[in-house]
């Protein structure tokens, strides 16, 4: 038997729900969170208040801009890790790179990208209220948004779904199916 400073560590569980505005990264975020009884983070929460001003106005974000908001993300799932927290976290991850960053050095991250129609999308931000990020920003996010290759494994959810479709999929992808929630 290994002692307890050699066992094999399993990392603590990061699922990481991505996709443009208007996807439902929040609350596909919040179901699997009250689902599994996971930590969970809007990353919309996360961006600094000249981010938001921007996302506010329509104007895309360049890969500066969102540097200290990718870096406050990781610092959020660090910090989870360090408690032992298995965690969620809403976050746009658009292209590969933030993505990689996202990953680098957290093994066993997941990714879950939040895929759909465009017109679904911009009626979802048009209908939207209480939120900086409108219709008028998603064509500069569809843009940017670099789909994520096959060897990055990540599972693909239809937006189409319903939420608890969604949740049920994710935690079949996951190996969670038929995990109780907590009580």
């Amino acid at each position: 038997m290994a002692s307890p400073s050699t066992a094999p560590q399993t990392p603590t569980p990061v699922v990481v729900v991505m996709g443009v505005s208007g996807a439902g990264k929040s609350t596909l975020t919040a179901a699997l969170a009250a689902h599994l009884g996971w930590a969970h983070q809007d990353g919309d929460d996360l961006h600094p208040p000249a981010n938001v001003e921007k996302m506010r106005r329509g104007e895309p974000l360049t890969d500066a801009d969102r540097a200290p908001w990718l870096a406050a993300a990781r610092q959020w799932i660090d910090d989870r890790r360090a408690e032992n927290t298995p965690c969620l976290l809403a976050c746009s991850a658009l292209k590969q790179s933030y993505r990689e960053g996202l990953r680098a050095g957290r093994p066993g991250l997941r990714f879950v990208w939040l895929t759909g129609d465009r017109d679904v999308l911009h009626r979802r931000l048009a209908e939207r209220t209480g939120h900086f990020a409108g219709p008028q920003g998603l064509a500069g996010q569809l843009t940017t948004l670099e789909p994520p290759a096959p060897q990055e494994g990540a599972i693909v959810i239809d937006i189409a779904l319903p939420t608890e479709r969604q949740v049920e999929r994710v935690l079949e992808a996951l190996g969670l199916a038929g995990r109780p929630r907590p009580a």
